[in-house]
Order: C-alpha cells, then sequence, then structure tokens
C-alpha cells in the first residue's frame, strides 16, 4: 500500500496555474469523465477533447492519461486526444511514438475472471470487466454485495497471487508489478518528458502511487473530490474544476 496515511489532509490549495516545464498525469474516472453507473455509460465530450488537445499543444506534448481502463477504453473516452497513455494500472503504456508495451497477464487473472462471473450470475446489477491482465468487479448497481465481493476477491488475492486494488465501487485483481507510479516513473524517463515536472490529477487511491511518484520526482499531486488523507499537495472539487484548470493552463 502507498505510505499516504500520515499526509496531511485538511484545506488543500488549489493547484497554480503552470505550463512551462511541467508535464501533466491525468487519470480519467472522476478526473476527467465523471463517475457512472456502469463503465461503459461514460462516452466522449466536445469539451474534453478539446482540452486534453490544448493544453497537449502548450505543453509540447507532455501529457498523458494514466488510467486503470485499458488504452482501447481511454481513447474512446477522449476522442483520442492524446497519444502518450498507460492503461490497466501502468500494465499499459503507450508511447509518443504510438508504441504500446504490454505486460503479460498473470496465469491467475482467467481464475479471478471466471470467479467473477460466476459470482455476478447470482447477484444482479454486479458487472466484471475483462482488461487482459485484470478482471474487475464493480458493484456500483449492487452496493449491498460489497462485503461479499471484497471477501471474493480477497481469498482470490491470496490463492492467485494477484494484486488486489480497490478503487470506486470496484474490485480489480490484476497482474502484479506495475501501478500508476510506476507509469509516471517510466514516461519520465522518455522524451518529451524528461526534465519535467510531474504533477498527477487523481481521485481515489489508486492515485497515490502516482502521487507519490510525481512528488518523488520534484512535482506533485493533485487530489480531485473531497478531501481525506492523501500525498497529494493540492485539490480541485470535481471534474468541472479540473476541466476549467485545464483550459487555463492551456492558455498559460
Amino acid at each position: 500500500m502507498p505510505s499516504h496515511a500520515g499526509a496531511a489532509t485538511l484545506l488543500l490549495p488549489r493547484p497554480p496555474v503552470l505550463a512551462d516545464g511541467v508535464a501533466l498525469f491525468l487519470d480519467m474516472d472522476g478526473v476527467l469523465a465523471p463517475m457512472a453507473p456502469t463503465p461503459d455509460a461514460v462516452g466522449p465530450t466536445a469539451r474534453r477533447t478539446a482540452a486534453l488537445k490544448a493544453v497537449e499543444a502548450r505543453l509540447a506534448g507532455r501529457v498523458a492519461i494514466v488510467s486503470g481502463r485499458t488504452i482501447v477504453e481511454i481513447d474512446r473516452i477522449s476522442g483520442s486526444a492524446l497519444t502518450s497513455a498507460s492503461g490497466v494500472h501502468g500494465l499499459e503504456r503507450r508511447l509518443k511514438d504510438g508504441v504500446i508495451e504490454r505486460d503479460e497477464p498473470h496465469d491467475g487473472v482467467a481464475e479471478a475472471l471466471a470467479a467473477f462471473k460466476a459470482f455476478a450470475a447470482d447477484h444482479p446489477g454486479l458487472i466484471v470487466e475483462d482488461k487482459g491482465v485484470s478482471a474487475g468487479l464493480h458493484y456500483r448497481q449492487a452496493p449491498d454485495q460489497a462485503s461479499a465481493a471484497q471477501h471474493l476477491a480477497q481469498r482470490l488475492q491470496a490463492e492467485t497471487g494477484l494484486t488486489l486494488q480497490p478503487g470506486h465501487m470496484v474490485l480489480e485483481l490484476k497482474t502484479p508489478g506495475a501501478d500508476k507510479g510506476t507509469a509516471v516513473t517510466a514516461f519520465m524517463q522518455d522524451h518529451p518528458f524528461k526534465g519535467a515536472i510531474p504533477i498527477m490529477l487523481g481521485d481515489d487511491l489508486t492515485d497515490e502511487h502516482g502521487f507519490e511518484a510525481a512528488a518523488a520526482l520534484g512535482g506533485y499531486g493533485v487530489l480531485v473530490g473531497p478531501e481525506r488523507k492523501t500525498a497529494a499537495r493540492y485539490r480541485l472539487d470535481d471534474v468541472d474544476a479540473v476541466l476549467s484548470w485545464l483550459e487555463a493552463v492551456a492558455k498559460a
């Protein structure tokens, strides 16, 4: 687990509007796009796509989406606004030249996927997501199943050796080894990110690794949403505030 438990939590200020010399790493759900009842319910918007294109142009390409979604889903929701992207919590990464690096799936992913599907078949409202290198179980539409879903996921984690990654009303069992922090660190070693100050925007616990990686490299995290314990240094209220901030950065 990331070491954010003792971090300061109160009255985080808004991030400064900076463009020169910075690199942006942006989570998708809860940051660039609002949460929805199902993953497929989130779609592209003209404002989001335009903001991403504008800020990437202003930062000379130093912008990447770093999400738990697959790169295919990142492209669908962002309107293919950016080339640089990392999906499935760092297990997929597309470089500026378009080359995609993808970890091989752990043998336990198939077992977890089958168990999630069997569980969902008996509990209406649960949604199973197959990401190839991970298996996700969404319970947004069946919140009463949270405890049972967590028990199942914890048992499967122990049996398979997969990494359990909780998120907003979702439990994901993923191939071990990568996270959003390793994705940020890897991007920062490559052109055009190398030498810039990394800023990571995220909303949930999966983004804490990214906040810590950005801080270790001389940058910082920006928490999106309500105040909580976090390694982030700044905060924005919601998706609309993020888009307004990106639009301001693009004009800075």
